[in-house]
């Protein structure tokens, strides 16, 4: 812990210093890698109580977003998960989703080997991405959705495979192992909690270069230019049979990851995220009534 200290005070000094010494910088010491940093700040964001017109859901969709939505920017409903589309960067802004115990069991009337990656026809075809755009990219179709998250029809997972639910993932070593490995672990958490909210999206960090200068540099794929984030972020709230309300929050490289880096390397505290994404989390709950904050007493 000394050494992480001394790290984020470092860290601390200066408007160009970075969220490296939590997460980057902590991957980077312990895989001796050198990837962009998340921003780091003096202050936190807390978030506020707001009151709120329905006091009971209603529909799915109130059940999904009942501690806020992150923002308003072309909001899309699905019957299991809401998103929010950029249609600059072709992927979501964010994803929510609302998950217990009961709809991430194993269902043999679900098969995922059924489910084909198919167009957001709801969104205009000049912002759309196609699934052209990732044939032959290097990059997998990520889900930001999980489709393990959502097992009680086969609907349901169908519909996360909408390409307004993907962003350019590194497949070996990142889609298909860490951060499969982190979705597992937010469904590992509905055998602890009630109720599980997961908030998941895509960042792009700055990184300094050689000139003493940050710059934002990602790539893009396919003819309608698909953003490939540098980064990805999940912002879990869990609530427990009690109601009391514990919080996890993740940034993870957009890149290769041994398979023995622990997962609580990557946990960062959540107004970090809302900084870099321009996004508010959960804001009808004050992170004052949370009771746990990535596993520590808040």
């Amino acid at each position: 812990m000394s050494r992480l200290n001394h790290i984020l005070t470092i860290a601390g000094v200066g408007a160009s210093a970075w969220l490296g010494g939590m997460v980057s910088e902590r991957y980077r010491l312990s895989q001796k890698l050198d990837k962009p940093g998340l921003p780091i700040f003096s202050t936190v964001s807390a978030a506020t109580p707001l009151e709120s017109a329905i006091t009971k859901p209603v529909n799915r969709v109130s059940e999904i977003m009942r501690f806020g939505f992150p923002s308003l920017d072309n909001i899309r409903s699905l019957d299991d998960f809401v998103l929010s589309y950029d249609k600059r960067n072709r992927v979501p802004n964010w994803v929510f989703e609302h998950i217990t115990k009961d709809s991430v069991k194993k269902n043999d009337k679900v098969d995922r080997a059924k489910c084909d990656f198919y167009e957001d026809k709801s969104v205009h075809e000049f912002f759309r991405s196609t699934n052209s755009d990732y044939k032959g990219s290097g990059f997998d179709r990520g889900h930001m959705a999980a489709a393990g998250n959502h097992r009680i029809t086969q609907q349901h997972c169908d519909q996360t495979f909408v390409l307004s639910n993907m962003a350019p993932q590194v497949g070996k070593g990142f889609n298909r192992d860490s951060w499969n490995r982190l979705e597992m672990h937010v469904r590992k958490l509905t055998n602890f909690y009630k109720n599980v909210y997961v908030c998941t999206g895509p960042l792009y960090l700055p990184k300094l270069e050689a000139d003493g200068k940050s710059y934002v540099k990602y790539q893009v794929i396919g003819k309608n230019n698909v953003a490939v984030p540098t980064h990805f972020f999940k912002v879990i709230v869990m609530e427990s049979d009690s109601q009391k309300l514990d919080m996890e929050a993740y940034v993870m490289p957009n890149a290769v990851i041994s398979d023995d880096t622990p997962l609580n390397v990557f946990q960062v505290p959540p107004e970090t995220i809302e900084r870099s994404a321009g996004l508010l989390f959960f804001d009808k709950v004050a992170r004052s009534k949370l009771n746990k904050i990535n596993g520590r007493w808040a």
